[in-house]
């Protein structure tokens, strides 16, 4: 009687290992890898596999530090909208490139953190400058906007959105800038009016870090740059030196920041 009651609990055990039917796929948390094989205590194995496969694409060669993309990156349609002179579809593509360039975390959220700046390749932040500059007639691009931040403005950002024109001065008796709105207000023509650095534009809607990031990166470097400062500034960025002491201070003649492109 032991002994049978022995072989029908074996037989009851045995018989919760099944494996799945051929047209049954596994659970999904078993594919973490596309091919995995999965081995039990009784010899019975399961191997895992798909038919589809992700590709991660590589723009430059990438580090050890770099996120994957995993959309795929391509100069050629910013080089024909910059070549047709449509400077607004220029802009916007220059902002997907960056998404797309700062890793899958930023084209999930649809945005890019100042703290991805560093894993954009230098080569790709230099090949879209190029394409800004050379059909600008190098009065656009991000090294043309780093030049004027660093060389005329101080790394005051202020000075430097009034010098690019990405804020208007009002129309009132005391002397007050305004962010343009967007985008209506912003200029997308190459002309003698036009002001330097005008394009490409940087979303500052979340503060200026991500503008400084950018100005900032190594691949805008220039051995030996000299800095002629137009406007001496104090430590905390802001400017002094000769100034109309009839008018308030630059930093109160500014609205606060509203612009969201």
């Amino acid at each position: 009687m032991a002994a049978t009651n022995s072989l029908q609990s074996l037989h009851h055990h045995h018989s919760l290992l099944k494996v799945l039917p051929s047209d049954t796929s596994p659970p999904s948390s078993l594919f973490l890898k596309p091919t995995t094989s999965i081995s039990t205590a009784t010899n019975i194995s399961l191997s895992l596999s798909t038919s589809t496969t992700t590709t991660a694409y590589s723009i430059s060669p990438a580090t050890s530090t770099a996120p994957s993309t995993s959309k795929t990156f391509s100069l050629d349609l910013l080089q024909q909208h910059l070549s047709d002179q449509n400077f607004r579809e220029a802009d916007e593509e220059t902002r997907r490139l960056l998404i797309v360039l700062a890793g899958e975390a930023a084209q999930k959220r649809g945005y890019v953190f100042f703290s991805e700046v560093q894993f954009i390749p230098e080569q790709d932040l230099q090949d879209i400058d190029e394409l800004w500059k050379k059909y600008s007639n190098n009065k656009f691009g991000y090294s043309v906007q780093k030049r004027i931040w660093r060389q005329k403005c101080n790394k005051d950002f202020t000075k430097f959105f009034i010098k690019v024109g990405w804020m208007k001065k009002l129309d009132t008796e005391v002397e007050q800038y305004n962010y343009r709105s967007f985008p209506n207000e912003f200029i997308w023509e190459l002309n003698d009016d036009t002001p330097e650095g005008h394009l490409p534009l940087t979303n500052a809607l979340r503060g200026i870090q991500l503008l400084n990031n950018i100005l900032s990166h190594p691949a805008f470097e220039v051995d030996g740059e000299v800095e002629e400062d137009e406007v001496e500034g104090n430590e905390n960025g802001g400017l002094k030196g000769l100034r109309d002491s009839s008018k308030p201070p630059l930093s109160n003649r500014v609205f606060k920041t509203d612009y969201s492109f």
